[in-house]
């Protein structure tokens, strides 16, 4: 290679553009691993959930299992960038670095490699010069000796022209001589220059350049395992982050969820009773023959006029008052029309909503039913209602009590260790009042104190609430209970008006009922009916009822129940004068007559 400087000139200046290739590589690999990262932490804060302090905690094992995973995922993006700031640093920057140190190193080599070709070449041009001059001066001498022998063999030439000649003659060859010894000389040290520059010189300068690729190479391998290396570091703490997602998916109870739903919308309402039988043939004049139902006995019965006037009716046109004809069941989608006694067309539903209308434009208090849901909203913002949750259901509203006074038992807490801190303080200033005045402290104290008996109170109120609900489940739970044995029990002494009886008398379950009298039946077939009663009720607590369309109520009074709590927290009740209006349902402890007519 001693003849190939130019060659390797040009394979070092490959080398450091391979160099320079590879740290680009690394750069867009780094690069990338950046905006992944990136991506991956927008992707995390995109799904990650917007929570403002008043909102509560997801509960749901997926929920929770899918945030963890979001989690881990952020965790995987940070090792992402780690890579790339392990990548950046460990080989980015430091193949950058030696580029640098490599050009500098090369430019330097090269550069006496020429210095030492300039040299050489100036060395054999000096002894080309010397080498022509030799030659020039030799053919000068020649012609000199040719003219000194044409003079001396010419006897016409003389003695003076001969003795010049032969005195050019002698200069001549001298300075041959010179110029010889010259070109020896000359020639002598070029050839030591030449032997000096091929092999002592060159061979040096090529073998730095070879090791400077050397290293160069080495310095490529040295990267490639800095860069395999920077993705390996991470590897156990992506797998950790990998299992905490297997972990997270593990971790997602169906049953749990389940249980979590249960709790969360669990109203802790009765379900609706049993529907009963409703015999509207006995508004169809028949002949009492062996193959008819026969009237059941009436004696011993005690009628209720708010509950049986339908019932009433049915006996009462036999003495010569036909009454209004009931509405035969259909399905929903039929449609039939029915005679008034002034021979008017009216049509008949036999769905419950359209029952229940019609019977609310008969009594005399005229309402819009569509208003009644916003009338109920009205009521709910009302009095108590938010204070106490009385228009929750009963498990919601005992799970609300529950946390406002686990809230509160927190506060008080608070306040207790305050005050606590301030006696503490209030002491050390008594006996250092170098470092302050206990009288300072007095109404800081006072404001613990007061707030102190204020949660105290709002604990004692909340604790009667939850008491007040948790005892009205627990009666709901045991009637419900005795419902079902008693609904078992009279099985199969149903008669055909929907009543039980027995062989000894006849009887009909429902709240405290007073004796027809005939003077109550006088308008019977006028448009006032009311609503039959489906149930009584006790209050539990006085209830004032000044808001419009509410019915105040004592402690321990009773009532008839003549519509069911829609979920809103307010029933309709009717008093035994017959004024009615809704009552707050934690108010009062219902009993619900599950096979009443008017159910």
């Amino acid at each position: 290679l001693k003849d190939q400087f130019d060659n390797l000139d040009k394979h070092t200046q490959w080398g450091i553009d391979f160099l320079e290739k590879y740290a680009k590589f690394v750069k867009e690999r780094i690069e990338i691993e950046q905006n992944y990262a990136k991506q991956l932490r927008n992707l995390v804060k995109k799904y990650c959930p917007k929570r403002s302090p008043k909102d509560e905690e997801p509960r749901f094992t997926s929920c929770i299992a899918f945030f963890n995973i979001l989690n881990e995922l952020n965790d995987y993006a940070g090792q992402r960038e780690v890579v790339a700031e392990e990548m950046g640093h460990r080989v980015y920057g430091e193949l950058m670095r030696y580029s640098h140190d490599l050009k500098t190193e090369r430019k330097m080599h090269l550069q006496e490699g020429r210095k030492a070709q300039q040299y050489l070449d100036m060395c054999w041009k000096q002894m080309d010069n010397s080498k022509k001059k030799f030659e020039r001066e030799c053919r000068e001498a020649e012609k000199a000796q040719q003219s000194y022998e044409r003079l001396d063999n010419d006897t016409n030439a003389t003695k003076a022209d001969v003795e010049k000649a032969k005195q050019q003659l002698n200069l001549r060859t001298h300075m041959a001589d010179e110029n010889k010894n010259e070109y020896a000389a000359q020639l002598q040290n070029f050839n030591g220059e030449q032997h000096k520059h091929y092999y002592i010189v060159i061979p040096q300068i090529y073998k730095q350049l070879q090791e400077m690729d050397e290293r160069r190479t080495i310095k490529l391998s040295e990267c490639y395992k800095g860069f395999a290396d920077s993705e390996r570091k991470v590897i156990p703490i992506i797998s950790k982050c990998l299992e905490g997602m297997i972990l997270a998916a593990k971790s997602v109870d169906e049953h749990r969820d389940s249980q979590l739903v249960i709790d969360c919308f669990k109203s802790g309402f009765e379900p609706p009773g049993d529907f009963p039988f409703e015999d509207y043939s006995q508004n169809i004049y028949r002949t009492i023959s062996d193959g008819t139902i026969s009237t059941p006995k009436q004696e011993g019965m005690r009628i209720d006029t708010k509950t049986t006037v339908g019932k009433a009716k049915g006996k009462l046109w036999l003495f010569g008052k036909k009454p209004k004809p009931q509405s035969p069941p259909l399905t929903p989608t039929s449609l039939y029309t029915s005679s008034t006694p002034n021979g008017s067309q009216y049509p008949i539903f036999s769905i419950e909503p359209v029952h229940y209308c019609m019977s609310d434009i008969k009594t005399g208090k005229p309402r819009i039913p569509s208003f009644r849901s916003l009338k109920r909203g009205y009521f709910c913002l009302q009095g108590p209602a938010l204070e106490d949750f009385s228009h929750l259901p009963p498990e919601q509203r005992r799970k609300k009590l529950q946390q406002r006074i686990d809230e509160l038992n927190r506060e008080l807490q608070k306040e207790t260790d305050q005050k606590d801190a301030l006696i503490k303080m209030k002491d050390v200033y008594e006996k250092n009042p170098q470092m302050g005045d206990p009288s300072s402290l007095q109404p800081k104290l006072t404001e613990t104190m007061s707030n102190m008996d204020r949660l105290r109170m709002e604990i004692h109120k909340n604790e009667a609430w939850l008491s007040e609900v948790e005892g009205k489940v627990a009666a709901r739970s045991d009637r419900r209970h005795s419902s079902d044995i008693n609904h078992l029990v009279t099985q199969g002494r149903e008669s055909p008006e929907g009543s039980y009886t027995d062989d000894a008398n006849q009887e009909v379950r429902g709240p405290p009922q007073q004796h027809a009298h005939p003077s109550e039946f006088d308008d019977e077939f006028e448009d006032d009916d009311p609503l039959p009663a489906i149930g009584h009720c006790k209050a539990i607590y006085p209830f004032d009822g000044h808001n419009e369309g509410t019915l105040a109520m004592k402690e321990g009074e009773i009532l008839y129940i003549i519509e069911e709590d829609k979920g809103d927290g307010w029933t309709r009740a009717r008093r035994h004068n017959g004024e009615e209006g809704y009552v707050p349902t934690s108010y009062i402890d219902v009993t619900l007559e599950k096979n009443s007519k008017g159910a």
